[in-house]
């Protein structure tokens, strides 16, 4: 089994109730709810306390302690149960490619961007809206097969990324020798 990096602040910005669609849809069954602040859950032998409100002190301790039995739940990675989990992390640095670019809007130089690029030790379509200079900028790496480096919110919904707020886009140029 991998162990997760110790970085506890991540676990700050899983959503309980994505963690609670997950643990149905895997067959895990409520046991018991202890107000609006925590949930049990139980499989196989296995019991997790869910942590129901991000406001509660030991939110991530408790948050991180659930993705680590789910990890040996199911025999997979930590790595891999909190990518499954994550529903966004603020402030997040990617390196990617550009894949697609939409037509842009006539109106003014900007518009959807498709990036490939690792989010949790796992390769996944990203989207963001860029205008002007990181616009051109994308382009330019989608024309020259470039990567880039653009930093934003990261979120996901319905299972798909989205880079929000992207900023300080730059390309990874090869050194000229």
């Amino acid at each position: 089994m991998t162990a997760i990096e110790p970085h506890i602040e991540k676990f700050q910005h899983i959503d309980p109730q994505q963690v609670k669609t997950y643990l149905v849809a895997h067959g895990w069954q409520q046991q018991q709810k202890q107000g609006d602040k925590a949930s049990i859950w139980t499989l196989d032998g296995f019991e997790i306390l869910l942590p129901l409100k991000p406001e509660i002190i030991d939110f991530k301790r408790r948050m991180a302690e659930v993705v680590e039995t789910l990890a040996l739940a199911e025999n997979r990675s930590q790595v891999e149960i909190y990518g499954a989990l994550i529903t966004e992390a603020p402030n997040t640095t990617i390196q990617a490619v550009v894949t697609h670019i939409a037509t842009p809007n006539a109106a003014e130089l900007s518009g959807e961007v498709t990036l490939l690029g690792v989010v949790v030790n796992k390769l996944r379509s990203i989207h963001t809206e860029l205008a002007d200079r990181d616009y051109i900028l994308a382009l330019k790496a989608y024309q020259e097969r470039l990567p880039i480096y653009c930093t934003g919110d990261l979120i996901k919904e319905n299972g798909t990324f989205i880079l929000k707020n992207p900023h300080q886009l730059s390309l990874d140029e090869p050194a000229v020798s």
